[in-house]
């Protein structure tokens, strides 16, 4: 394992690069502010179980093929490029669905009281789409791969072993940052009926936004081997 100065600064720009919004803190935030703090934390265990995918793969070396083979990156690419942009829709019909919804209960509800939202998924759906949407996108396994690395001092002995405890840790970090995601954005979400209508737009910007990462990675180039 690396020194406790080292470990301490992999510890700390991981954080600093999980407290970064991306689409994982998007698609947790959205899924704790329609249905509570659970599914966020369900969203989070989902992303989580896609980055522990993504570590293994690098510490065996498949991540390093997939970074050399342009035919496996561009297939990876576009399963996951299509998955984000299939959420992204998903988020934005969500959105459209429950502007209408929104619209019927104010118009028979016009003292605005009551919940006119019932529009929980599953938790088992969330939680899929978290691990799918981290899973398909081969830019997490280049970044597991770029990134940890940089903390490995040369010559250290089981070096797959280290690999796999740094990104352990990340995962980790990573998890605990997004169930704060999760915890403050239900928190969020439950102060005021009037939010109802901030959820509903937090369902629209996360889809355009899914959707514009999805084009993003499929116009991402394979990298040089």
């Amino acid at each position: 394992m690396p020194d406790l100065h080292t470990l301490l600064l992999f510890i700390a720009a991981g954080l600093l690069l999980n407290l970064t919004p991306g689409p994982d803190v998007l698609f947790v935030s959205a899924n704790a502010m329609r249905a509570g703090a659970r599914a966020g934390v369900v969203a989070a265990l989902g992303i989580a179980a896609g980055c522990l995918v993504h570590v293994g793969a690098a510490a065996l070396g498949v991540s390093a093929l997939l970074a050399a083979s342009s035919t496996a990156f561009g297939v990876l690419k576009w399963l996951g490029a299509l998955y984000l942009g299939w959420v992204g829709v998903q988020m934005l019909r969500s959105a459209v669905r429950r502007g209408a919804i929104e619209t019927r209960a104010a118009r028979a509800q016009p003292m605005g009281f009551g919940s006119p939202f019932d529009s929980k998924l599953p938790l088992t759906t969330v939680l899929r789409r978290g691990f799918l949407t981290n899973v398909l996108n081969p830019k997490v396994a280049l970044f597991f791969l770029a990134f940890v690395p940089q903390f490995i001092t040369p010559g250290t002995a089981h070096t797959g072993g280290v690999f796999l405890a740094l990104g352990l840790i990340f995962t980790a970090n990573g998890l605990l940052v997004s169930i704060g995601w999760a915890l403050a954005a239900a928190w969020l979400g439950g102060r005021t009926q009037a939010l109802a209508r901030v959820t509903r737009w937090m369902d629209g910007v996360a889809g355009a936004v899914f959707i514009a990462f999805g084009v993003k990675l499929a116009l991402t180039e394979a990298p040089a081997a």
